[in-house]
Formats: structure tokens, C-alpha cells, sequence
């Protein structure tokens, strides 16, 4: 007998099974925790969800003044993230390349994507809420905006890096200037990555609760004034989980079950639109 091949072969098949079982693992707490938020929250889902504000201890109503706060900062943070992210990415992947600097930002950049939520948060309340002495739902879509800076540098300066060099030579030898190659050249190849980038940081940012704790609070009435505090569904979502009352768990389940479709409709659609780019 071989007994090396017997050795070979015997953890070859220890460790497919141990990949298997730990799969298995994840996609049972993964179909649970999807089916226990559908079976809850399906029950509050209705016309009244959408058009009615939030209401009073032992009263009914929906979720429309947190869904119009959630919605709002997260406006905010898509148009301040953005451009920053798509800038800092151009530069590292345009300018920087392989340079110390760029180096440093890199690293910068991948302590801040890994950086828990709640302390990004907490620099927004210290930097904005403090000095204005109130919580505002500007303040909160900048701390969303922190969250999705790095994600959106990340992924613009990989698809980015990821553009064939000699297709910038070809750009350049039209005599393009640097910056019409990047816009009309780069960025129109590197679009499908970009894009996804963006829809992954936006996936990311709208189920943030701790940020959203110490800089936009929450809003029991219908606002749209940034400059004061504004009702957001994932704060309403932890207060009504954590209230003795029934109606208000319904509800919670219902703002849980929102935005988990939306997450998952956000990723289908980063999927569909890669694959599309990726045919063409």
C-alpha cells in the first residue's frame, strides 16, 4: 500500500468534509435567521406601513416618517461618499500606483473598512453633534458617509488597477490630457466595478445602527430638517425591539424584514448589472 497517497487522500477527504459540514453550518443559521425575520415581519406589512408615522406606545401605525430619514442620510452619504471615495481611488490607482504615500493610504483606507461602526460614530458626534450641541440627520448621513468611503476607494482603485496598461497608452497617444483619459477612458472600462462598489457601500450603510445612535437619535414625528434630529429605520427598529410592547415588536420585525429585501435586492441587482457588463 502507498501510504503517502493513503495520507494524501485520507486529508483530502477530511477536509472536503469539514468545508461541507462548516457550509451546511452557515446555510441553516443563515435560512433560519431569513425565515424567523419573514415570518414576523410579513404579519405588519401593509398599506398602513407605509403611509402612516410611527407611533405611541400601544397604538398602531407604520414606519413612513423612518423610512423618509433613512432614505434622506442615506442620499447624504451617497453624495458626499462618493465623489471623495472616486477621488481618493483615481489618485492611488492613477497617480499614486506604487508610491509610499500610496501605500499608506492604502493601509489607512483598509483600518477604516474594517473599523467598527459605533466608533466612526462616535468621531461625527464629537466633530458635528457637540459643537452644534444637537443631534441632526446631517450629522448622520456623514458618519454613513465615513462607513462608505472606504468601501467605494477600495473598489475604484482595484477596477481601476485592473485596466490594461496599454490601453491608457492608446488614450495618451491621441493625445488625450490625464484627466479626459481618466474620465472618458478609465472610468467607462472600470464602470461595472465602480458601480458595484457604490451599491455594495449603500448595502452596507443602511442597516448602521450605532453610528446613526450618536449623531441623527431619532424623530417620533415626520421631519425633513438636516439640521435637527431625524427618525431612521434601523434606531427605531433597536428602540421598538427593546420596548415591552407587542405592536411595537410587529413593527420592528416589519423594518427588519424592509430592509433585508432591500439588501438583498441591492446585491441581486450588483450581481445582474457585473454579469451584464461583463457580456458586453
Amino acid at each position: 500500500m502507498n501510504w503517502v497517497l493513503f495520507r494524501r487522500q485520507l486529508a483530502d477527504r477530511i477536509a472536503f468534509v469539514g468545508a461541507a459540514l462548516a457550509t451546511v453550518f452557515g446555510l441553516v443559521f443563515l435560512f433560519w435567521i431569513l425565515w424567523t425575520t419573514f415570518s414576523n415581519g410579513v404579519e405588519a406589512i401593509g398599506p398602513k406601513l407605509f403611509t402612516e408615522m410611527t407611533p405611541p406606545p400601544g397604538a398602531d401605525g407604520g414606519l413612513l416618517n423612518a423610512l423618509y430619514g433613512s432614505a434622506v442620510m442615506i442620499v447624504v452619504a451617497i453624495v458626499v461618499g462618493t465623489p471623495i471615495g472616486l477621488c481618493a481611488g483615481t489618485y492611488l490607482a492613477e497617480h499614486g500606483r506604487n508610491t509610499k504615500l500610496a501605500a499608506a493610504v492604502r493601509f489607512v483606507n483598509d483600518i477604516l473598512l474594517s473599523a467598527p461602526s459605533i466608533v466612526l460614530g462616535l468621531f461625527i458626534y464629537e466633530l458635528i453633534v457637540v459643537p452644534m450641541r444637537h443631534f441632526s440627520g446631517l450629522a448622520g448621513g456623514l458618519a454613513l458617509a465615513l462607513i462608505l468611503v472606504p468601501v467605494v476607494v477600495r473598489t475604484s482603485d482595484e477596477a481601476l488597477r485592473l485596466i490594461p496598461d496599454r490601453m491608457r497608452e492608446a488614450a495618451f497617444a491621441l493625445g488625450l490630457p490625464r484627466w479626459k483619459v481618466s474620465l472618458q477612458v478609465l472610468f467607462s472600462a472600470a464602470m461595472s466595478g465602480i458601480v458595484t462598489g457604490i451599491l455594495l457601500g449603500v448595502a452596507r450603510i443602511s442597516g448602521e445602527t450605532a453610528p446613526l445612535l450618536f449623531t441623527a437619535l431619532n424623530n417620533q414625528f415626520w421631519s425633513s430638517d438636516l439640521n435637527g434630529p431625524l427618525a431612521n429605520l434601523p434606531v427605531v427598529i433597536f428602540q421598538y425591539a427593546m420596548s415591552p410592547y407587542d405592536s411595537w415588536h410587529s413593527l420592528a420585525w416589519a423594518g427588519a424584514l424592509i430592509l433585508t429585501v432591500f439588501v438583498l435586492a441591492l446585491n441581486i441587482t450588483v450581481r445582474l448589472f457585473a454579469r451584464r457588463r461583463a457580456f458586453k
